[in-house]
């Protein structure tokens, strides 16, 4: 059984050594983070964390060989694995659409202040996502997708696999709704609406919030 209070373990990966440098710096400082490996291009997070076993990894989207969004999508096709929050130096950026997708926990810009960046960390290795469908609709307002129409299509058959209530609970994700927001809106208890939420994650073979409030608005159902 993992002990609970040992320090979440970060792989940095990232093809500029200054910024691997950096987030080394900002995990170092913090005792409720360690720093487990690094790795300088997509093509080496597969052994890196077979190596490593992180519970985060920190990925840069731009990469030369094999690029974040690629090594993001071969993580999580994994079984059981590490969670993924995507580095980009962009906030509208087509590829960090495509990461969240593909079952990143959330973007962060390598701006962000360092306290900002400890704490996604830590939130994403509880299992929350650190991106809220409310900017998830500002990330793909920004950027045009060509696909939309398939998009929508797969969606709706993709959303048509879960029962009315649970559907219902699905777009109120994709507006933005917070489970208290849900269990008030759909006049059901807060634990009825986390049981809901992992029928649907379940169902659709999801791994986080995000992904379902893409879903919602790929189906054409938050507006």
């Amino acid at each position: 059984m993992a002990d609970v209070n040992a320090p979440v373990r970060v792989l940095i990966v990232d093809d500029d050594p200054l910024v691997r440098a950096g987030l080394a710096m900002i995990i170092g400082a913090s005792p409720a983070l360690n720093m487990v490996g690094e790795a300088a291009d997509g093509a080496e997070v597969a052994a890196a964390v077979d190596a490593c076993a992180p519970d985060v990894v920190l990925m840069d989207i731009r990469m030369p060989t094999l690029d974040g969004l690629a090594a993001t999508e071969l993580l999580r096709a994994r079984t059981d694995p590490p969670e993924v929050i995507v580095l980009t130096t962009f906030d509208a950026d087509e590829y960090v659409l495509r990461a969240l997708r593909a079952g990143a926990s959330g973007f962060l810009l390598k701006h962000t202040p360092p306290t900002e960046i400890l704490r996604a960390i830590s939130r994403v290795s509880a299992g929350e996502p650190i991106l809220s469908p409310t900017v998830t609709r500002q990330l793909i307002a920004h950027i045009s997708d060509t696909g939309a129409d398939a998009r929508r299509r797969h969606a709706r058959t993709v959303l048509g696999r879960l029962s009315d209530r649970e559907r219902e609970v699905a777009v109120a994700v994709g507006r933005g709704r917070s489970n208290a927001e849900i269990s008030s809106e759909l006049f059901m208890s807060v634990a009825t609406v986390k049981a809901h939420m992992s029928r649907i994650l379940n169902k659709l073979d999801l791994n986080n919030r995000t992904q379902i409030a893409l879903l919602a608005h790929d189906a054409g159902l938050t507006g």
